[in-house]
């Protein structure tokens, strides 16, 4: 089984090291945005097991995040604890009228987040879980061996490229612009500028073995190609 992936939504940065530092700790993979934007962006495309939401965030406020994520049928049995350091019983109220699972108040103790945030896995264990495999047109994803194969045949993708064909493959037929393809590819102490997505495109495709199985959306970014209707 991978490792749970958490998504951690806070404009904070010295919370989010520490937060990042308990989690992968623990076992945990970590995911970080810091703005809401951002935040459902990654969301939205990554698919965590758990999302950490500040209410008080740049761009797109926790709340409207969450409402989002609740209104979309991908993203809305996603547990989502909300981290903020208003503790009024409003704000309390409209978090879990917004669709969230948690409420911690800042500050708190990281052991009590961790054992809230195992709380909620523990809750979805009678859930069907996120695939660790993904298979599109011969296109083979392992995320538990970090493996890929395209029709039985291993290539070596760089962690980057990992992560934006799995981006990809996991919506086959959508078209992702280069901003959000950014977003989605950067990892931990990795940087992915928005014009080198084209030249991560060009390797992958050339590692796929046929590059029309990433195709190119003229004016928008790219995308991984559909089954052709029979």
């Amino acid at each position: 089984m991978s490792k749970p992936r958490i998504l951690i939504v806070e404009d904070e940065r010295q919370l989010v090291k520490t937060l990042e530092y308990n989690f992968q700790r623990e076992g945990f993979e970590t995911i970080v945005a810091h703005d809401g934007g951002e935040g459902l962006r990654k969301a939205q495309m990554l698919l965590p097991d758990l999302i950490l939401l500040d209410l008080m965030l740049p761009v797109m406020s926790g709340l409207d995040v969450c409402r989002e994520l609740r209104s979309s049928d991908k993203t809305r049995e996603i547990p989502v604890i909300i981290l903020t350091a208003r503790a009024e019983e409003t704000d309390q109220v409209v978090g879990f009228s917004m669709g969230a699972d948690d409420y911690v108040t800042k500050p708190f103790s990281p052991k009590v987040l961790m054992q809230r945030v195992k709380a909620q896995l523990r809750r979805r264990e009678g859930q069907p879980p996120q695939t660790d495999e993904i298979e599109h047109m011969g296109v083979r994803i392992d995320r538990v061996k970090h493996r890929v194969t395209v029709d039985g045949r291993d290539i070596e993708p760089t962690p980057t490229e990992f992560r934006l064909l799995e981006c990809l493959l996991r919506q086959p037929g959508r078209a992702f612009s280069r901003q959000q393809l950014m977003n989605a590819s950067a990892g931990e102490g990795s940087v992915v500028l928005e014009r080198t997505i084209d030249v991560h495109i060009k390797t992958l495709r050339r590692k796929l073995g046929n590059p029309d199985l990433i195709e190119t959306v003229r004016g928008v970014g790219y995308r991984f190609k559909e089954l052709e209707p029979a």
